[in-house]
């Protein structure tokens, strides 16, 4: 995989911290970064879908009602 050359500027402590945890895993800060932002982009996707996923659990009588109602029917098994 081609790489892409990211600056960031980051205050002395952060940078700091960054290159601590780092080292405690073995890996350079380079590595470290990386591996948060796919962990974030991983945790977000999974995250979203797991809120809509307990919203519909949580709505889904409602919805069924709404439907119903929308097309003339009682939204209950007969």
């Amino acid at each position: 995989m081609a790489k892409t050359q990211l600056n960031v500027r980051v205050d002395e402590g952060t940078a700091r911290v960054a290159r601590e945890r780092a080292l405690a895993r073995g890996m350079s800060v380079n590595r470290y970064i990386e591996e948060l932002v796919r962990q974030d982009a991983g945790e977000t996707g999974r995250t979203f879908v797991e809120a809509a996923a307990d919203f519909m659990k949580q709505y889904e009588s409602v919805f069924a009602e709404e439907f119903a109602e929308a097309h003339g029917t009682t939204g209950r098994n007969p």
